[in-house]
């Protein structure tokens, strides 16, 4: 029996009808696996099991955007929902996002912002962000290290971050009080 997809025929053999039955089958199998992950059969999903006293210290170094915004930035903001969606209270979450070499310039104001890209029209998009990111509690903090490098001073940074002798030393302090480590590259 011949068939024709897009002018041309192609033959029906037991061969091709099966091949074509184990995509139907394979196609199914996850569109019901996807169904079932989205109808709430969460079974088999591993929740936090650490609920009290969440520590985090992020290491955000790389210029990369995601959404509009600094990557790290987007990814602690995502946290943020993740552990919310589980049920876990913002009084619980200690989270520390230090911010220094390429990426220092988020967290900046918009006039040095605009010198800083050379872009005398630019605006901050990060400073949305960083806002939300300090009402929740996280601390967002800026090493003094890149900031004299590139000859900024503390009114240049957005209203609410935290100046940091050094990343490194503020990143083996927050480890050493038992801070989860997640760097971004």
């Amino acid at each position: 029996m011949l068939v024709s997809l897009q002018n041309r025929p192609l033959l029906l053999t037991a061969r091709n009808v099966l091949f074509f039955l184990s995509l139907f089958f394979v196609f199914g199998l996850f569109s019901s696996l996807s169904l079932a992950a989205s109808s709430g059969a969460s079974s088999n999903i591993i929740t936090v099991q650490h609920q009290k006293d969440i520590k985090v210290v992020y290491d955000i170094n790389q210029d990369q955007q995601q959404a509009g915004i600094g990557k790290g930035l987007y990814y602690v903001r995502g946290l943020l929902e993740a552990y919310e969606k589980q049920g876990i209270p913002e009084s619980q979450l200690h989270i520390s996002v230090v911010v220094h070499g390429a990426a220092g310039y988020w967290l900046l104001k918009d006039e040095p912002y605009q010198m800083f890209t050379n872009d005398p029209f630019s605006v901050n998009r990060n400073a949305k962000v960083v806002q939300e990111l300090i009402d929740h509690g996280v601390s967002v903090e800026l090493c003094h290290v890149t900031m004299k490098g590139h000859g900024w001073t503390a009114e240049d940074v957005l209203p609410g971050v935290k100046i940091v002798f050094d990343a490194y030393t503020r990143m083996i302090d927050l480890q050493q009080s038992g801070y989860a480590y997640i760097k971004f590259t």
